[in-house]
């Protein structure tokens, strides 16, 4: 399958730049000029997803938004050719970036808090919808990228997830806006659907936080999801959801070897096995678990995260082609729904389990 829709369009002459760095890589005057005018739309385009999430859609995360804002460019106007040198850059070192300081989000000591129930719970939950997901997509015939970027989403931490796996593998343009789509329509339709039966099943308002961080996609959709349970349940359910995304440096180390193993004579360039993105979210952590930063700059930080990774978002948004989309037929939807089955089964199993105190 192709990754390319309309040979001789602007917008594909982004995805051939993306397998080879433009010339100015190697000048030594300008170097960064080429870069510039996308990645300010990328950024103008982050910050305005920002402020559409802050002001008139709460309950819509920002990098949906900016996903869908790409989208609809991509699908409605040509992308102009200078742009991509930017698009290219925002879509991989500003993602990095974003995701270094998704770290300053997460305390070990307020996760350890849970206790090693609620911790098992969160190790389950992504390792068996993580490997679910694999094997039930080999099954569907779908390829080992598309399968590795869907399992990520799902089981970690949405979007960002897909993207962080996408440095990890060989997925095509195509591959990556199918998975991150599915992590909107599933993640979206978790929202109503876990508070609701959540209730039918008369789970208390703490083990229903549990069981929608540890199933929802993405964190605004946690956020979303727990705020209409209560503050008790929005509480859980963030630390909980953070938690989870806390493994996705051991997965995506996992990734990484095991392309290193099965492509050992492959003659390209393997990635590192701890990627140095994943060490300086690692790093962001333990600072922020060592509480040396006020909380003005943890403030600051995270408007920044999310801005970057919006831009990120932003950047993939313009590969999602729907006509390339159409083409990839039924099978990766259905893996969605599977996967969100199974990570809902598991992570409810082990609510009921290993309930919060």
């Amino acid at each position: 399958m192709s990754n390319k829709s309309q040979p001789g369009t602007s917008a594909d002459h982004a995805s051939d730049r993306a397998t080879a760095p433009p010339p100015a890589h190697r000048q030594p005057n300008g170097q960064f000029m080429p870069f510039l005018p996308g990645s300010i739309v990328c950024m103008a385009a982050g910050l305005l997803a920002w402020a559409l999430a802050k002001n008139l859609m709460p309950a819509v995360s920002p990098l949906l938004i900016a996903v869908l804002l790409g989208a609809l460019w991509r699908n409605a106007l040509p992308i102009p050719g200078f742009l991509s040198p930017g698009i290219i850059f925002s879509s991989k070192k500003l993602l990095r970036s974003g995701i270094v300081l998704l770290g300053l989000q997460l305390s070990l000591s307020s996760i350890l808090e849970l206790g090693p129930g609620v911790l098992l719970v969160v190790v389950l939950s992504v390792v068996v919808t993580f490997t679910a997901t694999l094997w039930l997509g080999k099954l569907l015939d779908i390829s080992l990228p598309q399968r590795l970027l869907i399992a990520s989403g799902f089981s970690i931490c949405g979007a960002a997830a897909v993207a962080a796996t996408e440095n990890a593998t060989k997925a095509k343009e195509e591959e990556v806006a199918t998975a991150i789509g599915l992590v909107v329509l599933f993640g979206t339709l978790m929202i109503p659907a876990v508070p609701f039966f959540g209730g039918l099943l008369g789970l208390p308002e703490k083990s229903l936080g549990l069981w929608i961080g540890a199933s929802t996609h993405e964190v605004a959709q946690v956020v979303a999801a727990g705020g209409a349970v209560g503050s008790a349940a929005l509480a859980v359910a963030v630390t909980v959801k953070l938690a989870r995304v806390l493994m996705l440096a051991p997965i995506m180390a996992s990734i990484v070897l095991y392309r290193r193993r099965s492509e050992p004579r492959s003659g390209g360039k393997l990635p590192p096995v701890v990627p140095l993105f994943i060490l300086g979210f690692v790093a962001a952590m333990l600072l922020r678990t060592s509480d040396a930063l006020p909380s003005n700059v943890l403030g600051l930080a995270q408007v920044l995260q999310t801005l970057l990774l919006s831009a990120a978002m932003f950047a993939l948004g313009l590969g999602v082609h729907l006509r390339g989309l159409l083409r990839v037929g039924g099978r990766p939807v259905l893996l969605g729904l599977l996967s969100t089955l199974v990570i809902l089964v598991i992570s409810l199993t082990g609510t009921l389990i290993f309930p919060p105190a």
